[in-house]
């Protein structure tokens, strides 16, 4: 698999097994195998996750969307690897997940993975996600590699 950057929406349907609308990451600009990875959520009025608010407040992305785009950020880096690319990725865990600003239509959500730990089954993964430079959520995420998809 060709793995020249920016990794375009496409390219990363080729390395993950999500689809539309569960696939949340627009493309991949930075990566350095088994260290760091750099995605891009668009966040778009149409998103059908995305709760539109009353009482004057702007509509928002769910921080649990924004939760799991960091984990298919995530997803990527270690499913890129050769020897992981028929496995499949499962959430083991997560903990210390802040959430710090809302996210609205218009919003481009720079994601950010880096390995804490990394084993061949098993590793945990520190996410931040930012809108203009500002922390919008952050925390580690533990995950486990399953067994080869059919």
């Amino acid at each position: 698999m060709d793995l020249t950057l920016p990794l375009d929406y496409a390219a990363i349907e080729r390395i993950l097994p999500h689809r539309y609308p569960f696939l949340l990451v627009d493309r991949i600009t930075e990566f350095e195998v088994d260290k760091r990875i750099v995605g891009i959520k668009n966040v778009s009025y149409n998103d059908p996750y995305l709760s539109h608010a009353t009482a004057g407040f702007a509509p928002a992305l769910p921080p649990t969307i924004l939760t799991e785009a960091i984990a298919q950020v995530g997803a990527i880096m270690i499913l890129a690897k050769p020897e992981n690319r028929r496995s499949l990725p499962l959430f083991a865990g997560i903990k210390r997940v802040r959430f710090r600003h809302a996210v609205h239509p218009g919003d481009v959500v720079v994601i950010e993975a880096t390995v804490l730990r990394l084993r061949s089954r098993m590793g945990l993964l520190k996410g931040v996600a930012r809108v203009d430079g500002k922390v919008v959520v952050e925390g580690t995420m533990t995950f486990a590699l399953g067994p080869a998809a059919q």
